[in-house]
């Protein structure tokens, strides 16, 4: 939810990744933990959706420019189950600041924020440095209160 905020794309590409997670156990490796091997397989999962979307857009806004189809832009619903109602507002602002920071700024943020990981967790996710992560986690915040303000 944190990185694809419309319901049925978070419960497909959970489900996608359970399936890879399942085909893909024996290539497991313990050089991390099965938790940070999992969140790696669940944000690159993520990532190539949203890639795949944006292109979508991105046709289809070629396509309306030269009269091929109508306005087929993806909407956004944003309905994520642990906020309340009086909250969405808010919420929804703060998420989509993060979702405008640079894809490993966003990444190393949701982790820590928002799934409680540490440094040393984070930086096994994203195959970086602790000092990398803590670098990122900066810039994030940094470039985050700038959204925010703005």
């Amino acid at each position: 939810m944190n990185y694809l905020p419309n319901t049925e794309d978070a419960q497909e590409a959970m489900q996608d990744v359970f399936i890879r997670v399942h085909q893909s156990i024996d290539s497991f490796q313990e050089d991390s933990t099965l938790k940070t091997w999992i969140y790696r397989i669940a944000i690159n999962h993520c990532l190539d959706r949203i890639k795949a979307q944006k292109a979508q857009k991105r046709f289809a806004k070629i396509q309306s420019l030269f009269g091929f189809s109508e306005n087929s832009s993806i909407a956004v619903d944003f309905n994520h189950p642990g906020v309340k109602l009086e909250d969405k507002e808010a919420v929804e602002s703060i998420m989509t600041a993060i979702d405008l920071l640079p894809t490993n700024q966003k990444t190393a943020l949701i982790l820590k924020s928002l799934e409680g990981l540490t440094q040393r967790e984070i930086a096994e996710v994203m195959n970086i440095g602790e000092k990398a992560v803590e670098s990122l986690l900066s810039r994030a915040k940094m470039n985050l209160r700038k959204k925010m303000n703005a």
